[in-house]
């Protein structure tokens, strides 16, 4: 079964938080499959990772770059479609498919300092959580790494 982590954001923004975490998912050999919530968020996001740290490089593209089969990093708003084959998707925005069989990982990012994504985060992990996945929550520390927070 897919492994699901929630990520908390508490201390720093999407923006900054979102570079590391694919940074890792690099370092591990994988692909991502980012999902936001709308065409304008992936064309800030797609600029953001082109320009969050002068020393370093996330290969990525949206659909309007093409070639989306051949993009490590592909990010996207169609909830409905993986044209690559990632095995990491990170949700954002909220977004959230019904079938993550075709994923190895999955990342819930949300903003906990947002009132409604909270809650939303909290009914994901709900139903999730009743399907019988296996969950792991991880906060934001106050030097904006990320901490595995027992559940039970």
């Amino acid at each position: 079964m897919t492994s699901i982590a929630f990520y908390h954001l508490q201390r720093s923004t999407l923006e900054v938080a979102l570079p590391k975490l694919l940074e890792k998912v690099l370092e591990n050999g994988m692909r991502a499959l980012v999902m936001a919530g709308s065409d304008e968020r992936v064309e800030a996001l797609n600029t953001t990772l082109w320009t969050y740290d002068s020393q370093s490089f996330l290969p990525h593209g949206s659909g309007k770059d093409g070639a989306p089969e051949t993009q490590p990093i592909l990010l996207t708003a169609d909830v409905g479609s993986s044209p690559h084959s990632a095995e990491v998707l990170v949700q954002l925005d909220g977004t959230s498919l019904n079938d993550f069989s075709g994923f190895d990982r999955v990342l819930d990012v949300f903003d906990g300092n947002d009132g409604t994504a909270l809650t939303a985060a909290r009914e994901r992990w709900k139903s999730l959580k009743s399907d019988g996945h296996d969950l792991t929550y991880w906060q934001q520390s106050d030097s904006g790494g990320w901490q595995k927070k027992d559940t039970d």
